[in-house]
């Protein structure tokens, strides 16, 4: 499970067995989790644990970050499709 990001006391990273799925990240920390959507927009998929307030800064800092997220997203999905 490569960790993307670190932020706010939050690690984003992916599953690898979810790379047949559309693009996406899971967010750990401060007591919750939760699953987003990168495209085709920032969009939360689900989630547990987490205030409404806890989930905007998530949400925000998602949007924040995309474009490197889908980055990372393809190059580890690219590595684990091409073994």
């Amino acid at each position: 499970m490569p960790t993307l990001l670190e932020a706010s006391s939050c690690r984003f990273f992916i599953v690898m067995r979810d790379c047949e799925e559309r693009r996406h990240v899971h967010v750990s920390g401060s007591g919750g989790e939760a699953k987003l959507w990168l495209e085709p927009e920032v969009e939360l998929a689900v989630h547990r644990g987490y205030t409404q307030r806890e989930i905007g800064r998530i949400v925000r800092l998602t949007r924040d970050h995309r474009s490197m997220l889908v980055q990372r997203w393809d190059e580890e999905c690219g590595r684990a499709q091409q073994r």
